[in-house]
C-alpha cells in the first residue's frame, strides 16, 4: 500500500494538522526565509513532526514491501515492474510520472507542481536498482527486529524512496504543494555507474536550484557533503590457446598476462588519491588449454579530479608484457569527484530546518559515489544522505533504524515545504 493510501485509510484517527501551519505555508515568501527557516511559518515544525511520527508507521511498511520487489541491475522485468508500483504511489501525492525508457530497466521522471512555479525547481535524484541478485530474499527475509528493518535494499536506496514518498503525503495530508517545482528522478542503473541514467539526470540538472540525494547518510545520520569520483574499467586480455601439455610453447596465456598486469595496475592504484578494488577476474576454459581470453572489473576510486584524469590515463596507456598477447582497457561508467566546498549555504540552510524540528544534524564528506557527484562537481548546490538512517549498504547486515524514519519524513516535508534562501553569488530564486 502506498503511503499516501494509508494516510487516507487512517486520516480520522490521524491528528489534524494545525490550521495556522496551513495558512502559513500559503502566505510564506522567498524573502522571509532570509531571517530563519521557518520564521514566517509559525506552526510548521509541530505540525510536520507530530504528522510524520503518525506517518512513519506507513512509511516503515512501504520500505518492506518495496525491498519485497527485487530489483537486481540489469533485470529490466523486475526494474519496470517496481518503477510502476513506485509512479503509482508518487502519483497518489500529486506527481506527474513519466516512464523513460531503457535498456536495462525504465527509469523515472517525476514533478510536483510548487506554489511559484517562477522558480527554479528543486532537483531530487534516486535509483531503484540494488546490488542483491533474485532470490536473495529467500534465505534472507525483510525482517523487523530490536527497532531495525533489515533485508535487500532497505538503505540502498529503497528506504529513501519511501520517506520521500512519506514526506509528500504529509504536505498533501496538510493541503500543501512544495513551495517550488519539485522533480525527482529515480535510475534503473545506479548501481552500475548509472551509464544510461547518468543522461537523465544531467538533462535535469538545467536550470536547478539545488540538488538533493536519497542515499543513505552516514551511519551516525550526518549528510553528506562531498564524495570521491568513481570509475569502473574492464580490463580485456586476449591471448592465444594452445595443449597445454603438448604445445605449451605455442600458446600464450591471458590468464597469466592479466595477472602481471593486475600488478601493475596496483602500483598505478597506490599513487595518492587513488584507491583499487579488483572486483572481479574471469579466464580461460580448462586446466589442460592456454587461456585465450581473460578479464577483470576494476573499480576505482579518487580523492580529486586530477587523481582520477592520471590514473585513467596511465590505465588506457597499458601494453601487453608478452608477445602476442593483446590488452584493451574499456571505461564501463565514470563519475567525475566532488569536492567539500568552505561555506555550504544549502548544509546550513537544512540544519537551520533541523534544529527547528528539534534534531541535530550535520555532514561530511562520503567515500562512496553517486548521481549527486554530477551536480557536486560542478559547483551546483548538493547535499546527499537524505534517505534512511542505517548501515550496511551491499553487505548481509544492511538495515534501516525504524527510530529515525519520522525525523527524516519531517525534514524532508520542511525542506520541500520551506522557501530556500539565496544559495548562490546570484539570487536564484
Amino acid at each position: 500500500m502506498s503511503v499516501a493510501a494509508a494516510v487516507t485509510a487512517s486520516v480520522t484517527a490521524s491528528v489534524a494538522p494545525p490550521a495556522v501551519a496551513s495558512a502559513a505555508l500559503s502566505t510564506a515568501t522567498e524573502s522571509e526565509a532570509q531571517t530563519g527557516p521557518t520564521a514566517a511559518l509559525p506552526g510548521l515544525p509541530q505540525a510536520l513532526s507530530t504528522r510524520a511520527r503518525t506517518l512513519a508507521g506507513a512509511v516503515r511498511r512501504r520500505c518492506a514491501d518495496l525491498a519485497r520487489i527485487e530489483s537486481p541491475s540489469g533485470d529490466a522485468p523486475r526494474l519496470d515492474a517496481l518503477a510502476e508500483e513506485l509512479a503509482a504511489g508518487f502519483r497518489a501525492t500529486g506527481a506527474t510520472a513519466h516512464r523513460e525508457a531503457a535498456p536495462a530497466g525504465d527509469h523515472l521522471v517525476l514533478q510536483w507542481d510548487g506554489q511559484d512555479e517562477s522558480l527554479p525547481h528543486l532537483l531530487v535524484v534516486g535509483h531503484h536498482d540494488t546490488v542483491w541478485p533474485v532470490g536473495t530474499l529467500a534465505d534472507w527475509p525483510v525482517t523487523e527486529q530490536d527497532g531495525t528493518l533489515s533485508g535487500p535494499g532497505v538503505v540502498d536506496m529503497k528506504g529513501g524512496l519511501a520517506i520521500l514518498e512519506g514526506a509528500f503525503a504529509l504536505l498533501a495530508d496538510l493541503g500543501q504543494r512544495p513551495h517550488r517545482t519539485v522533480r525527482l528522478v529515480v535510475v534503473s542503473d545506479e548501481e552500475v555507474g548509472s551509464p544510461d541514467g547518468r543522461r537523465l539526470v544531467e538533462r535535469q540538472l538545467r536550470g536547478a536550484a539545488a540538488v538533493l540525494g536519497l542515499e543513505p547518510p552516514h551511519p551516525d545520520g550526518r549528510l553528506k557533503t562531498a564524495r570521491r569520483g568513481s570509475t569502473r574499467v574492464r580490463l580485456t586480455v586476449t591471448g592465444r590457446e594452445a595443449h597445454a601439455g603438448n604445445d605449451a610453447t605455442d600458446g600464450v596465456s591471458a590468464v597469466d598476462e592479466l595477472v602481471d598486469q593486475l600488478v601493475a595496475v596496483r602500483d598505478l592504484a597506490g599513487q595518492p588519491g587513488t584507491e583499487l578494488n579488483a572486483g572481479r577476474i574471469s579466464g580461460g576454459t580448462r586446466a589442460n588449454v592456454i587461456a585465450g581470453r581473460a578479464e577483470a572489473e576494476l573499480g576505482l576510486r579518487f580523492s580529486t579530479a586530477e587523481a582520477q584524469r592520471r590514473t585513467l590515463d596511465n590505465l588506457a596507456r597499458l601494453t601487453a608484457l608478452r608477445p602476442g598477447a593483446r590488452v584493451r582497457t574499456e571505461v564501463l561508467s565514470s563519475r567525475p569527484a566532488w569536492p567539500e566546498r568552505s561555506g555550504n549555504p544549502l548544509l546550513r540552510h537544512v540544519r537551520s530546518l533541523a534544529a527547528v524540528l528539534g534534531q541535530q544534524l550535520d555532514g561530511a564528506p562520503a567515500g562512496g559515489a553517486g548521481d549527486t557527484n554530477l551536480p557536486g562537481s560542478r559547483g551546483l548546490p548538493t547535499l546527499d544522505g537524505f534517505g534512511a538512517v542505517g548501515a550496511g549498504a551491499h553487505a548481509r547486515h544492511e538495515h534501516i533504524r525504524i527510530d529515525q524514519l519520522a525525523p527524516r519524513i519531517a525534514l524532508l516535508a520542511a525542506l520541500l515545504a520551506v522557501p530556500l534562501p539565496r544559495l548562490r553569488d546570484r539570487s536564484e530564486g
